[in-house]
């Protein structure tokens, strides 16, 4: 497993570890903004998460596409992804 894959992993969990602490507030009946607040930070970490894995697919899987002449199709993939990031 390569280093983005381990920071995108280890963010992951943390936010695993978030959302199973906003769900017990909101069962604890906590301050809305509260609850608002951690689910932004969680979201936060689904964002940097998201952008490791991206960041190591452009380094090795799309660059390796390009390299074997396969290229277009892994842009037309991050196009996708791109198109649904920025909804």
């Amino acid at each position: 497993m390569n280093e983005e894959r381990k920071k995108a992993m280890q963010l992951l969990k943390t936010a695993r570890g978030q959302i199973d602490g906003i769900i017990k507030m909101i069962e604890e009946g906590r301050y809305c903004i509260d609850v608002s607040n951690q689910i932004v930070a969680a979201s936060s970490l689904l964002k940097k998460s998201n952008n490791l894995i991206l960041k190591q697919h452009l380094n090795h899987c799309v660059k390796d596409a390009f390299l074997n002449n396969n290229g277009e199709e892994k842009v037309d993939e991050i196009i996708k992804v791109l198109e649904k990031i920025t909804k």
